[in-house]
């Protein structure tokens, strides 16, 4: 069969068509690639130059801090009560460190915050510690593991009296893998675009990154690392330590010896390429064509969220359904006002199961989980292996409130007994109301000990605060914790019980706690 001269033009035009638009293309591509990556550069070491900035005014803001306090607690040194309270004040006043604390010269820890109170007392013998007391100057110390087996840093500042005798150091530390002001500075980062940085130190440690996992890593084979620690800001395009390409910019904080990188993957920078190469195809395709394409198009679009909507709708999984419905992009009226009505159907169907579920686990009168509530969260836990402690609660002389105020004052009781349990619990709690006037509480995580702590300040709270028409009541409380108790769920909340009987064996209005 031999080909037409029509045929064979078209052809010649076609392929002419296609080699001079394929040219333009790559020449387009080749440019924009080229230009993607010298701005993503440049903007990455504008951006870690200004993150530095950032990191520098803060810890030199932290030094002043600290600098400012230590000059003025020579006279504090003989008074723990002025110490503790100096640096309580230090501690809140910016909330620059996760804790503060004074140690004297032979190591003693002498004042710290609140939550690390044990310690008082303590000889601190941690790397941070030490480069303090040898120097006794104004540092930043190395990330080391502290005494409490947190990973920070120590921002310390030297002690001297007025005759210039070395007492010691106050100090300042900043978490690297928990929350921390440090990671607050850090975190905030504006750009949604797949990039990301982090911090290292002067040994190439890494003190700030996306994963906190890899907190305390050393990346020295990373040649941006080893620029940066040299003091040097710019930028590069390198492959990094776990053998992803990445556009790089860096700037050091000359005050610690840090280095900031901030980078973004090279594959994501050039994905818009792709996108403009196939919108510059589509225009330069024949108008025929194109109408075509776009007659066949206008017809898809159209019937696709109608089908989608009639596939998803039969999913046998409500939550699934309501997710793929939801994910349907009904672009014209008709088809968004079904797919709302659909939605709103399926709403109000799970808000009535989801209210059914709810009633057969509350208790009507206090809102707290009745017994089948209580036994849901003991299979959850006990299915994640975490231990919890049990505070089993009776309202003293119960029945003597119902005798001389009668039942209805008692059961406003009860409700204000649920309600002081809210008020005194965290989210996390499990409240129930075990009938009549006994209570349970579900303390996750928590042991014996604390949770005896917890009773004791519920005791206290109910005994202080009139309750509605019977006055002040007092309640009765017996602490267990499992698995201490052993690996029998319904024994530890036998071991509660006794306790509470204890406690109203011993007289009432008291918290006792199961020996194991």
């Amino acid at each position: 069969m031999q080909i037409n001269l029509r045929g064979l033009v078209l052809a010649l035009t076609v392929f002419s068509a296609i080699a001079a638009t394929a040219n333009a293309l790559y020449a387009s591509y080749r440019v924009q690639r080229e230009q993607l990556i010298e701005n993503t550069l440049e903007s990455n070491r504008v951006y870690a130059t200004k993150l530095a900035e950032g990191a520098a005014s803060f810890l030199r803001s932290a030094q002043q801090q600290l600098g400012y306090s230590a000059r003025h607690m020579p006279d504090m040194m003989e008074s723990p009560e002025r110490l503790a309270a100096e640096v309580m004040r230090v501690q809140q006043q910016t909330d620059s460190f996760n804790s503060v604390g004074v140690v004297g010269v032979d190591g003693t820890i002498l004042a710290t915050t609140a939550s690390f109170r044990s310690y008082l007392g303590a000889t601190v013998d941690s790397p941070g510690s030490r480069a303090a007391l040898s120097k006794r100057q104004p540092m930043i110390s190395k990330p080391y593991v502290s005494i409490a087996g947190n990973l920070l840093i120590n921002v310390t500042h030297p002690i001297f009296s007025n005759d210039g005798t070395y007492m010691g150091y106050l100090g300042g530390t900043i978490y690297l893998r928990n929350e921390s002001a440090l990671n607050e500075l850090l975190g905030k980062h504006h750009y949604h675009d797949g990039s990301y940085l982090y911090v290292v130190d002067g040994d190439g440690q890494l003190l700030y990154h996306t994963d906190p996992a890899r907190v305390g890593e050393t990346v020295l084979t990373n040649p941006v690392v080893a620029s940066v620690i040299k003091g040097n800001t710019g930028a590069m395009r390198v492959i990094n330590t776990k053998g992803v390409d990445m556009l790089a910019g860096y700037a050091p904080v000359p005050i610690s010896g840090w280095g900031v990188v901030a980078q973004r993957p090279a594959q994501v920078t050039l994905e818009p390429i792709h996108d403009l190469i196939w919108a510059l195809l589509g225009y330069a395709a024949p108008l025929a064509v194109a109408f075509l394409l776009a007659i066949w198009w206008c017809a898809r679009m159209i019937s696709l969220p109608l089908s989608q909507l009639a596939t998803n709708v039969e999913h046998q999984d409500m939550s699934v359904a309501m997710q793929r419905v939801q994910s349907v992009k009904a672009w014209y009226f008709e088809a968004e006002r079904l797919k709302r009505a659909v939605m709103a159907s399926f709403t109000s169907l799970q808000d009535k199961i989801g209210k059914l579920n709810l009633d057969s686990i509350t208790d009507p009168l206090t809102g707290l989980r009745n017994r089948r509530g209580t036994q849901d969260a003991v299979d959850q836990m006990q299915a994640g292996s975490t231990p919890f402690s049990v505070v089993a609660l009776d309202i003293d002389h119960f029945k003597r409130i119902n005798d001389t105020y009668g039942h209805n004052v008692g059961d406003e009781v009860i409700r204000d007994m649920a309600q002081i349990m809210r008020e005194c619990s965290r989210p996390s709690d499990v409240l129930c109301r075990n009938g009549g006037e006994e209570f349970l509480i579900l303390l996750p995580g928590v042991a014996a000990r604390e949770a005896v702590n917890v009773a004791e300040r519920l005791r206290a709270h109910i005994a202080r605060r009139p309750m509605h028409g019977a006055n002040h009541v007092t309640v009765s409380a017996g602490v267990a914790q499992w698995p201490s108790t052993g690996p029998d769920v319904d024994e530890t909340f036998r071991a509660a019980d006794a306790a509470l009987y204890v406690a109203k064996q011993q007289g009432r209005n008291r918290v006792v706690m199961h020996e194991a």
